[in-house]
């Protein structure tokens, strides 16, 4: 995996997110109360960019049908449908930097 600098700590306050792309892989970064935490970018559902939907607290809903997926643990949080966790990804902060192993 490779370590990735995503933003400053600055950049990116708490209860925002971005996406950013690592090896053709699109990945959702939020901060969560000062926390930063990686989900995968692309909703299982069809396809949905996570990064572009709504943060609530650690919710994320997706934009095109409304899956809410909790960004620290990846879990299905609502939808009509049963869907298999989205993936996560390890974050650190170095210094005032946010990085991503993907």
């Amino acid at each position: 995996m490779a370590k990735v600098q995503v933003c400053k700590v600055s950049e990116l306050p708490p209860g925002r997110m971005r996406g950013i792309e690592v090896n053709g892989k699109a990945i959702a970064v939020a901060n969560v109360e000062g926390k930063f935490y990686a989900i995968n970018g692309t909703c299982h559902h069809e396809g949905g960019p996570l990064a572009e939907g709504e943060l609530e607290g650690k919710i994320i809903t997706c934009p095109w049908h409304g899956a809410q997926w909790d960004v620290t643990t990846g879990k299905l949080e609502w939808f009509q449908l049963p869907l298999d966790p989205e993936p996560t990804f390890k974050t650190s902060v170095e210094g005032d930097t946010v990085y991503v192993e993907a």
